[in-house]
């Protein structure tokens, strides 16, 4: 049987992030999944080897991966310990010469320390200035590079002829079904314009344009959905018309985005300028309803007229209020979008390329 071995810079968890939405769909591949290293007190509580899928068995790092900046012994230390522990259950697993799958830039440092037959390099981010060379090293390689947008397919090229774009996707039928309930906050806000965001909050956040537009438009409702840092609950506390609904079950999401009349998304800071399309952006598509983004100038706009794209605090406000009074009714286009992005197809073409380049 085709073997992979994946490092993930993510653990394993109930709501798949892009590694797991296309190894899971790798049916015919018995697949070792290393999670990064937990906290210390609980990582010998945390179970080993577990069977998250008939074909995928997960596994934790003993030790944190080396960082840049990090002392040379300790880095060297923390290699060895992390090497001699996938060797080891590699060996339990009878894995000889896997596909080896990175999706971070600390991972470079295990390309001469494991045997395998393959590298892939899936970059779906814009990694810090401090991973520039391992990076490189990692992209320069691999025998094939995913790359999650055009500009970081474009930042990698120079490292690799081997670099292909694999954009995000969503599990489309999820956010076209019918909701199974309404949620609390949403029915004491009956009457008001709703307009939603999915996603976490954190120092990285650019909150002016949700500001500026809140500020103006007192009468519409922003609801934020996911975690947040005090920080960021803080700075929007004395906007009344802001509301911190915090994380909630990934199964419920849905039943939040129906009853807006429209979806939004925020820069981050620690993203720019990627000009990737988060997968909470395809899961808006799969809605059909109006969306907007925030956006980079000067990157090509991936979803074309499928979304409203903004530069600045007022041009979102601006095409907010364009979006909610749109006349033709955009649901079809955004759903097809939606369509063609389900993780399936993403992770057949995946699959279609690693077996053209020959690790399959």
């Amino acid at each position: 049987m085709k073997q992979l071995l994946c490092l993930s810079y993510t653990t394993w968890r109930a709501w798949p992030d892009r590694t797991q939405q296309l190894l899971t769909r790798f049916n015919d591949v018995e697949i070792l999944f290393f999670e990064p290293a937990a906290e210390r007190a609980s990582w010998f509580t945390r179970p080993q080897g577990r069977r998250v899928r008939p074909h995928i068995t997960v596994y934790t790092l003993p030790t944190p991966l080396p960082a840049p900046g990090d002392a040379a012994i300790l880095a060297q230390r923390r290699r060895e310990k992390c090497s001699l522990y996938i060797q080891k259950v590699m060996a339990k697993h009878q894995f000889r010469e896997p596909v080896l799958w990175c999706n971070h830039p600390a991972q470079a440092l295990f390309i001469d320390e494991l045997a395998y037959r393959g590298l892939v390099y899936d970059c779906h981010r814009l990694w810090g200035d401090e991973w520039l060379d391992r990076e490189s090293d990692l992209a320069g390689r691999s025998d094939v590079v995913f790359a999650a947008s055009k500009a970081l397919a474009e930042r990698l090229s120079p490292c690799s002829k081997n670099v292909a774009l694999l954009p995000n996707g969503s599990n489309p039928l999820i956010f076209t079904q019918q909701p199974t309930g309404v949620p609390h906050i949403i029915a004491s806000l009956r009457g008001h314009r709703l307009l939603c965001r999915v996603g976490d909050l954190t120092a990285q956040t650019e909150l002016s344009p949700l500001i500026y537009a809140a500020q103006h438009r007192m009468e519409w409702q922003f609801l934020l959905v996911g975690r947040y840092t005090q920080p960021v609950a803080d700075r929007l506390k004395e906007l009344g018309n802001v509301h911190l609904v915090g994380q909630v079950d990934p199964m419920d999401v849905p039943d939040y985005l129906a009853p807006c009349d429209l979806l939004f998304d925020l820069l981050q800071r620690d993203q720019r300028p990627a000009g990737v399309v988060p997968i909470r952006v395809y899961e808006y598509l799969a809605t059909g309803k109006p969306i907007v983004l925030m956006a980079e100038p000067g990157l090509e706009e991936p979803l074309g007229d499928a979304v409203y794209t903004s530069y600045d605090e007022e041009g979102f406000l601006y095409r907010c209020s364009l979006a909610m009074r749109e006349k033709t009714s955009l649901a079809p286009i955004r759903q097809e979008y939606a369509r063609m992005a389900a993780w399936p197809n993403r992770a057949a073409e995946c699959m279609s390329l690693l077996e053209t380049g020959g690790l399959f």
